[in-house]
């Protein structure tokens, strides 16, 4: 009989986890008994975060990750130190996201919202690649939007021509699909999994900011992300996008295999890598 996935004995990585969804994501996986390393770029509220979790659950296999997403510098730092401390990650959730309603440039010249919703995520997955692939079935998670994009200029990826806060943001959170669809394509047959999802419309700092508003708790917000992380049933399913813990369909171009394709290859040239 085929072995159970038992999440206690896994290595989780969550970008962005002191605060919102990604914090609750921490909390509910030590919970379940994973090992957690919790990543942010504040140290007070990683240690603050890291001992809340530890004293909540009595799980003590927690760990931190210290690093801006906005400098791939730190973000080639962080994947050392990864590398050093850890021999193989199981789980690989990418969900920091910011929004800005301004256009601000990261350290590297990118746009920030493009820089840190997306390509950080692309090349730290490329970073951690083979730390990945040493899981005997890693799962890759990818936290995208229902507020995805369902067009793309790609010469105005990062707002060249015209900038807007949500298209920005879109545009980033279709790029997260197109990336999960891609990365799937290319580890088909392998033990990896490359999965992204919806949320739901949340109550966190990224929603405020963007739209001003409220909405469910992180708690609900988690259980898309827990359910990819943990569950039994989604072994071996790869390429999809989630919302509430159920494959659905984004918008039809992330299905363009050529789109994919010219994103994938342009993203390589901007980090001046070749996966």
């Amino acid at each position: 009989m085929e072995k159970k996935f038992d999440i206690k004995n896994k290595i989780v990585l969550i970008t962005g986890s002191t605060d919102g969804i990604g914090k609750e994501t921490a909390y509910q996986l030590a919970k379940k008994g994973a090992t957690i390393i919790v990543h942010g770029k504040d140290i007070s509220k990683l240690e603050k975060t890291v001992n809340n979790i530890k004293k909540e659950t009595g799980n003590k296999k927690i760990d931190f990750l210290k690093g801006d997403l906005s400098s791939l510098k730190e973000i080639k730092e962080m994947s050392e130190i990864i590398k050093e401390r850890y021999e193989k990650i199981d789980i690989l959730v990418n969900n920091a996201g910011i929004f800005s309603h301004n256009k601000k440039f990261s350290e590297d010249g990118f746009e920030l919202t493009f820089a840190v919703n997306y390509l950080s995520h692309y090349y730290l997955t490329f970073l951690l690649f083979d730390t990945i692939k040493k899981s005997p079935e890693s799962r890759i998670i990818n936290v995208s939007s229902m507020a995805h994009s369902s067009d793309l200029d790609l010469n105005n990826l990062q707002g060249e021509k015209n900038y807007s806060g949500y298209t920005a943001y879109s545009y980033s959170k279709l790029l997260n699909i197109l990336f999960t669809f891609e990365l799937a394509e290319k580890t088909k047959g392998s033990e990896i999994t490359v999965n992204c999802l919806h949320p739901g419309v949340i109550n966190t700092k990224l929603l405020r900011e963007g739209w001003g508003m409220g909405g469910a708790s992180v708690r609900e917000g988690a259980k898309t992300t827990i359910y990819l992380a943990s569950s039994d049933e989604v072994k071996g399913i790869t390429g999809k996008y989630f919302v509430s813990s159920s494959a659905s369909k984004p918008a039809s171009i992330a299905y363009d295999k050529d789109i994919r394709k010219k994103v994938w290859e342009k993203t390589e040239n901007l980090l001046g890598i070749s996966w």
